[in-house]
Parts: C-alpha cells; sequence; structure tokens
C-alpha cells in the first residue's frame, strides 16, 4: 500500500531526487514546504500537493491530516532544508507521528545525535539519514575486498573534491559556518562517511587548511591514512576539467590507483528509500562517526603538515 510523504526543502538542489525516489517507489507526495515558492519542479512528479510556504500553516495542515484525515496522515518526512534545520525538523517529524528522512548532515553538533536518540527511543518513529555512498556499487565491492584483507594492512587514501561555486554561495546559509557547518561538512561529509565507513573508525585528525571556500587536512583511519582537499574554487579545477568545461572534479585515489565511482550516483536515492521501506536504512548510530569528525574538523587548531600528510594541492599552491 503507498504510503504518504511530505517534503521539505521543496526548492532546494537535492529535492528532485528525493521527489523522484518518492515517485519511483509508488508512494504518494501530500504537502511540501519551502520559504522560496518557486517549486515547479513539483508537477514534474505530482500534480496535487499542497504546498506552503510558512512552516506554521505546513505544520498545522499536517496536525489536521493525523486528526481529521487518516487516510493522508503522513506516513514519512522527507528532509532537504538547510542543515541548521535538520533537527527542528526531525523532531517535527516525530512529532506527527511519522518518520523522518533526512539529507546529510543529520544535524551539525554531535550532542544533538544524543537529543535526538532519545526522542527517537521515545517514539514509535525511526530517524534516517541518507548515506546513498554505502550504496554504491563500486564502494560496497570495495568495503568487501577491504574487509578481507589481513589485520593492519594500510592504505594511502588521497580524495580531492572541487565543485565551484559563484558568489552567491557566500551570501546564502551555504557560506555561513554556523548554519552549514563549512565547506568540511557541507560538501565533505559524505565521502568522509564513506572513507570511515571503508575503512574503520577515525584514530587522528589534523587540519592545515580552513578557509571559507577550501579546507585540507590529514585523516587516520585504522586501515587507512587520508590526505583530503575539498574546494568550491574553481581556481582549483585541474587543466583537464577546465579544457572540458566540467565545474566539479572528483578523485579517490587508494595506493596512487584512482577508485573509480564517478558512474551510478543518479539513482542512489532511489535505493536508499526502497531500502528503509523494506526496513533497512541508515539510522543515528550510522551518521554519528562522520558527524563528530566533521565537527571536531571545524574546531579544530590548524597545525602545519609533514610532506608525506599534505595533499598534493597544498604542495602545488605552496602552503606549507
Amino acid at each position: 500500500m503507498p504510503k504518504n510523504f511530505a517534503l521539505i526543502g521543496t526548492a532546494g538542489y537535492i529535492a528532485p531526487r528525493h521527489l523522484q525516489a518518492i515517485k519511483e517507489t509508488d508512494n504518494n507526495l501530500v504537502c511540501a514546504l519551502d520559504k522560496s515558492d518557486s517549486v515547479g519542479i513539483l508537477d514534474r512528479y505530482f500534480n496535487d500537493v499542497d504546498f506552503f510556504t510558512e512552516f506554521e500553516r505546513f505544520d498545522r495542515h499536517a496536525e489536521m491530516l493525523r486528526i481529521k484525515n487518516p487516510q493522508k496522515a503522513l506516513d514519512y518526512v522527507s528532509i532537504c532544508s538547510p542543515n541548521y534545520l535538520h533537527d527542528a525538523h526531525i523532531r517535527f517529524a516525530l512529532r506527527i507521528g511519522a518518520h523522518a528522512i533526512c539529507e546529510k548532515p543529520l544535524v551539525l553538533n554531535p550532542w544533538n545525535l544524543d537529543a535526538l536518540e532519545a526522542l527517537e527511543n521515545a517514539s514509535e518513529k525511526n530517524i534516517y539519514n541518507v548515506l546513498q555512498l554505502r550504496l554504491h556499487k563500486n564502494i560496497r565491492e570495495l568495503k568487501q575486498k577491504i574487509d578481507k584483507e589481513q589485520a593492519g594492512k594500510r592504505h594511502r587514501i588521497v580524495l580531492t573534491y572541487i565543485t565551484s561555486r559563484g558568489k552567491w554561495y557566500d551570501y546564502s546559509w551555504k557560506g555561513e559556518i554556523s548554519k552549514s557547518g563549512g565547506v568540511a561538512t557541507n560538501i565533505g561529509i559524505h565521502f568522509f562517511d564513506m572513507l570511515a565507513w571503508v575503512f574503520g573508525n577515525v584514530k587522528g585528525n589534523h587540519v592545515f587548511l580552513s578557509e571559507p571556500r577550501k579546507a585540507s587536512g590529514f585523516i587516520e583511519l585504522e586501515k587507512a591514512e587520508v590526505s583530503w582537499y575539498l574546494s568550491i574554487d574553481k581556481n582549483d579545477l585541474p587543466e583537464q576539467a577546465v579544457k572540458q568545461e566540467k565545474p566539479t572534479f572528483r578523485s579517490i585515489t587508494m595506493d596512487d590507483e584512482e577508485i573509480e565511482f564517478s558512474d551510478g550516483f543518479t539513482d542512489l536515492h532511489t535505493e536508499i528509500y526502497k531500502d528503509i521501506l523494506k526496513g533497512g536504512g541508515f539510522r543515528i548510530a550510522d551518521a554519528r562517526t562522520s558527524i563528530e569528525l566533521a565537527h571536531d574538523i571545524r574546531h579544530a587548531k590548524i597545525k602545519q603538515p609533514g610532506s608525506d600528510e599534505a595533499h598534493p594541492i597544498l604542495l602545488q599552491q605552496n602552503h606549507l
């Protein structure tokens, strides 16, 4: 039987993937919320959605459905709102008797996880996090390979993610570290989650560069050492990406060999929804490591890297 969904953050960048997932899993989008009314994207997937630009009216509508129209009462609330609002919107979902499916990061601060966990335990509903890289075929195969290796074996990982953003970024909520968590959280947390999932728990964390538009550091995991560089500055794009007029460059190498995962992203949100609907899904405990790591990166003291720790871009830019 189809489930009833609400979507918060309908005008956001990632919302279409959630709309597609709800549609492709044969469920209903009953209502949606965004402070922006530029949400024509809804018509591509659903044509009978109650839409709100004010949370208070959206909240009242959801309560009315629960009390007066049980057939349309919400089963799930999908959350694509700005990072700093995730906590409040998850609480809203549980309060009206719905499960929460929340984009990354679940929250910005680790202690908020404890409060949400207590709230979840007191309710009959669950909190799910979208950690879609864990469902990528090549990443799953890599994890299986690493899990089979002999104890003590370690790898050298170099993570580079550059996705150019214009001046608008700095003036939006994404440019406010208290709202987005900065670039390490906003664009890096999926990669941190994936690497810790594959290579084990965090043993050490050092930050060498922390600026509004770029950051870099070194993470020690149980089975790997990771040099990472994240940037939204188009000037950091490698020459090959510039020549091909590609605004994004994504690379992860393991022991100098590329881990290929550039394809296969399109349907991962749908796979996340399928997993949740059949009783799976990634929960608070799954999200904790990457949230703690991103928080520690955000508050770390900047240190000088050793030549074996520094990311190649740091060396090229003479940051040492």
